[in-house]
């Protein structure tokens, strides 16, 4: 038996022997002896071999094998992970909660550098946040924090590209790592791979970044904003292009680009191969070579064909006239054609694989564009022409929606970032993405007051809810309480209680302030208040009871606007380039004062809690500007104007009218430099008790969105 096992064993031996010395040669092409693994690669066929891969792209148009300027996925890989060190980072691990547990979401402002000025796009940044409501000047008090130097543009052959960034920012005693601090930029990495390279280390914070990577954007942590140019408008902003009559949705092109070819490097595939789209009839695809200083140099044979096209369609006309717009993306992933796209209410197409679209966390893109690949570019024409009507238009509006609630001014991108970063610190009390994408949008409706639909007025007649019978009579006094004029006690001795006791279901809980605080004091969010509509009145005003049940019955069939009785409107004065102010009786009004008037208690919240303290103090420096700013917000919020009810006696502001309509008339003025414009929507809305039923169902023909589910 040991016989038999030796045996075997020497032949087993002596054929390894035989097969080392007689083919050894071919053993050693084989990648696994010797470990060259890259010569597996070159038996597959290269992208410019014709005869072997079939493309219907031109060779020259394709990427070539060894292109320098093209980074290698490697070295792409390891470019990310040179900027975020902190790749794991976040809330629970690299920020500090208890910093914002004594004074909430407060921000702090570093000082700006000596000897370093910013661009002007940070410049509005910065102002955005120290104007705001967020904003403190005591570092001690921070939840947040801003650095003053200039990190928006990190392309070291930028003008604006600050150098040194690493050392200065070690030098700061509040930097600590990064923690709790907030990094703005717009333009990372340079020519030729545009890598995310902000050029310092930015430690534990976080990232409020344009052409954010999916890769290296950390959820929940970082926050993917647009890329905008340094024209965008501070505050107030330009509308939305969708008209009211623009329906059927589809327009003159279904679906269109202009705008620069890349002849080589990182974002010329896409756009190299959008000219296979164009038909020259209902899809505009064009594209120019001429940018650049040496682009003749690089110029191929579609170049002056293109460029000759390319100049005889004007972009406006292409972007305002077609249904979907092509949003490809550039040397970066994102592009200023999102935000024209989004203005212009033309449908984006995203053409970026890989592209975190802003504010993701909060908003759902699917409503508001049509998520494409850069791989599946020949598709696109016969899948947008697929998108039935209806849906063209539920599209539509969202881009307009999201255009006006976050996107058409630097206040409100400055603004969203910071309130989705507010909402991680209480997820317990933040708001819905049902709430973020619904009129009037997540900046304007305050956690802090509700996370419930149903307790804000815009979401009434939407949804089935309906605002509780009974109604707060909220009545500011000059004088001292006990010594109201007749008129107001007229008004409450007109609903005495019955035999039970109880007040009628719709007379009020009684509420009365002194006229000797502040005058924005007047719509502070009182506890005593607790039934959603508030009356607001003067201790002068006079009414009867029958006046305030119709108004109150008006106002249940609107909750979201002020219903009233003293009215005025606004005009703009050409000769004078100001706004004027009138109490005459015209056709239209855009102002009800709140001397007497009925609206949702939500606006008193909003008025405290949202507008900025420089706004209220404007208002406390100008006697009678409080009615004017309360109906400016309503207007900004709902973009509809107020209602007024008739009155048998009309109402009279006393000797110190003159005054007042002065006061008002500056005050109207300040607050549309303010807001970059003016929100007050003029309309003709009268409503009489006994036209009332009719009235109404005119209103509702003409708002369709009042209907009731």
């Amino acid at each position: 038996m040991q016989t038999r096992k030796k045996y075997i064993f020497l032949t087993f031996l002596a054929s390894w022997l035989l097969l080392f010395f007689f083919g050894g040669d071919q053993l050693r092409r084989f990648a696994f002896f010797s470990g060259r693994k890259a010569e597996a690669r070159r038996s597959w066929p290269r992208w410019t071999d014709r005869s072997l891969l079939k493309s219907f792209a031109d060779p020259e148009e394709l990427q070539r094998d060894g292109d320098p300027s093209l980074p290698s996925p490697r070295e792409r890989r390891a470019a990310r992970l040179s900027v975020y060190r902190s790749g794991r980072c976040r809330m629970e691990t690299c920020f500090d909660f208890s910093r914002c547990e004594r004074h909430g979401f407060k921000v702090f402002t570093y000082p700006r550098e000596r000897g370093q000025p910013v661009s002007e796009t940070y410049g509005k940044i910065l102002s955005s946040i120290e104007r705001s409501r967020y904003h403190t000047a005591k570092p001690e008090e921070a939840c947040l924090f801003i650095l003053g130097i200039d990190t928006l543009d990190r392309d070291h052959l930028s003008g604006h590209y600050v150098r040194d960034v690493d050392q200065k920012i070690r030098g700061f005693p509040l930097w600590n790592g990064g923690r709790n601090h907030l990094i703005f930029n717009l333009y990372s990495g340079t020519w030729p791979s545009y890598t995310g390279d902000l050029g310092f280390d930015i430690g534990q914070a976080m990232l409020a970044k344009a052409s954010f990577d999916s890769r290296s954007f950390r959820p929940g942590f970082d926050v993917s904003i647009p890329l905008f140019s340094k024209e965008h408008p501070q505050r107030g902003g330009d509308s939305g292009r969708l008209s009211q009559d623009s329906v059927p949705p589809r327009k003159k092109y279904l679906l269109v680009f202009k705008g620069k070819r890349y002849l080589t490097g990182i974002g010329s595939g896409t756009r190299n191969a959008l000219h296979h789209i164009h038909n020259g009839e209902d899809i505009i695809s064009l594209t120019t070579c001429k940018h650049g200083k040496d682009w003749e140099k690089h110029k191929d044979t579609r170049c002056d064909k293109d460029n000759v096209d390319y100049e005889r369609f004007d972009y406006q006309e292409l972007l305002h006239n077609s249904t979907f717009c092509i949003v490809p993306r550039g040397r970066r992933l994102g592009s200023f054609r999102f935000l024209e796209a989004l203005q212009a209410a033309c449908i984006p197409v995203l053409l970026s694989d890989g592209w975190e679209l802003p504010f993701s966390e909060a908003i759902d893109w699917g409503r508001a564009a049509v998520l494409g690949s850069e791989r599946l570019l020949l598709q696109i024409p016969s899948a947008v022409r697929l998108i039935h009507p209806e849906r063209v238009l539920a599209f539509q509006q969202q881009t307009q929606f999201l255009w006006d609630a976050y996107f058409s001014s630097v206040d409100k991108i400055v603004h969203t970032t910071l309130e989705i970063i507010k909402d991680r610190l209480s997820p317990h009390r933040s708001r819905s993405r049902f709430l973020w994408n619904s009129l009037p949008g997540g900046l304007l409706v305050l956690p802090d007051f509700s996370t419930h639909p149903g307790d804000f007025p815009f979401y009434y007649l939407q949804h089935g809810y309906s605002p509780s019978k009974k109604f707060t009579a909220f009545i500011r006094a000059a004088s001292q309480s006990g010594s109201l004029s007749q008129p107001i006690l007229r008004l409450i001795q007109a609903k005495p209680p019955p035999p039970s006791g109880k007040w009628p279901q719709s007379t009020v809980p009684l509420s009365i302030i002194q006229g000797r605080g502040k005058l924005s004091d007047r719509f502070f969010p009182f506890e005593a208040i607790q039934t959603d509509a508030v009356l607001s009145l003067d201790e002068d005003s006079s009414l009867s009871s029958s006046e305030v049940d119709f108004a109150f019955l008006v106002w249940c069939s609107f909750p979201e606007r002020i219903v009233g009785f003293p009215t005025q409107s606004h005009f703009w004065d050409p000769e004078q380039g100001r706004w004027g102010y009138t109490s005459k009786r015209t056709n239209e009004i855009s102002i009800v004062l709140t001397a007497a008037a009925f609206y949702h208690r939500y606006y008193h919240s909003l008025f405290t809690e949202y507008l900025p303290a420089g706004l209220r103090e404007l208002v406390d420096g100008l006697a009678a500007c409080e009615d004017i700013l309360m109906n400016v917000l309503v207007a900004a919020v709902t973009k509809l104007p107020p209602i007024k009810v008739t009155q048998r006696r009309q109402h009279r502001e006393g000797t110190a009218a003159g005054r007042r309509f002065s006061q008002r008339q500056d005050c109207l003025n300040q607050l549309g430099n303010w807001f970059g414009y003016m929100p007050l929507v003029s309309s003709r809305l009268r409503l009489d008790p006994v036209l009332f039923k009719d009235q109404v169902s005119v209103l509702r023909k003409k708002y369709p969105s009042l209907e009731k589910p």
